[in-house]
């Protein structure tokens, strides 16, 4: 890493933040800091986001992002009602009033933009729109996604993938694919939402992962069918994804989580065990074709 790189991007972003405005503690000439209008906008543009969807957008402080919203209900500019599946989360959004604060601060925003685009003319307009667009790919290369609910189409990517990749990788045949199907299919058919689970890893229209938490009993969860795609791998989506089961087991109400791997699959056991599941047994089979060491692994909540 050069000094002199460092060096550019830091004088760039001094330009940048001096030229639009966001060194003022009030944006736009609002009462609102340029945090709160983000907030604000994040609110006006999601369907009932919960604070942790908007804290991990805008990588805010929990804490912060709390007083913030307490602020915003204060001023009745935010209503918040709890949600039907996660007793600890509560859906928000935005009141008339809300609405009404927010919609002079959008138009306001997008008129400061115009006034600076209007002077450069149409070739340097386009230079500009596309450099940015070049920094905001450079710097999300391999690291943004987003993680969504299953939806139709979803199970089949998940039968096909899980076939396609762990023949690739590790030689398993056909019947690990009707063992996934067969999982999946039990998913959907007895679906529960309010203790069961499909998250979704998605990119730019790409899905790059998924995991699901289902019931065993009344006190225990299955963590199954975890996949990571190899061109998402090193991003940390697999520990991102364990974790998300781990937190919704304990909202509903579950004391433990188990699972069902093999032996050879290395990086999956290495999130597990960093999670905190232990291993409880083993087991060698020939289940998928080559002879395997099938491991259960738990999770105490």
């Amino acid at each position: 890493m050069r000094n002199s790189d460092v060096a550019a991007v830091r004088a760039f972003n001094r330009f940048y933040t001096r030229r639009i405005g966001l060194l003022s503690d009030r944006h736009l000439g609002s009462p609102f800091s340029l945090t709160e209008v983000r907030v604000l906008y994040e609110l006006a543009h999601r369907d009932r986001p919960t604070a942790a969807e908007i804290g991990r957008e805008l990588a805010l402080d929990a804490g912060y992002l709390s007083r913030l919203l307490a602020k915003f209900r204060k001023r009745r500019l935010v209503t918040r009602e709890p949600s039907k599946t996660d007793a600890r989360q509560s859906h928000l959004s935005l009141t008339k009033l809300g609405r009404k604060v927010f919609e002079p601060l959008d138009r306001g925003a997008s008129e400061q933009v115009a006034g600076m685009l209007k002077p450069l003319g149409a070739q340097r307009r386009a230079r500009l729109v596309e450099s940015m667009a070049t920094i905001q790919r450079v710097l999300t290369a391999d690291q943004s996604y987003t993680l969504r609910p299953h939806r139709p189409g979803d199970i089949g990517w998940v039968v096909h993938r899980h076939g396609v990749l762990y023949f690739q990788e590790y030689g398993w045949d056909e019947r690990f694919e009707a063992l996934v199907a067969e999982i999946a299919a039990h998913f959907v058919q007895n679906f529960d939402a309010a203790r069961e689970r499909c998250w979704i890893a998605e990119r730019d229209g790409s899905i790059l992962g998924s995991v699901f938490l289902v019931r065993q009993s009344d006190t225990v969860a299955k963590l199954r069918l975890l996949l990571v795609e190899p061109e998402a791998r090193g991003l940390g989506l697999g520990q991102r994804l364990v974790a998300e089961c781990i937190a919704f087991a304990r909202a509903a109400g579950y004391r433990e989580i188990t699972l069902w791997t093999q032996a050879e699959l290395l990086a999956a056991r290495h999130i597990y065990e960093k999670a905190g599941f232990h291993l409880a047994g083993v087991e060698k089979h020939h289940h998928f074709g080559p002879e395997m060491v099938g491991e259960v692994w738990n999770l105490t909540l």
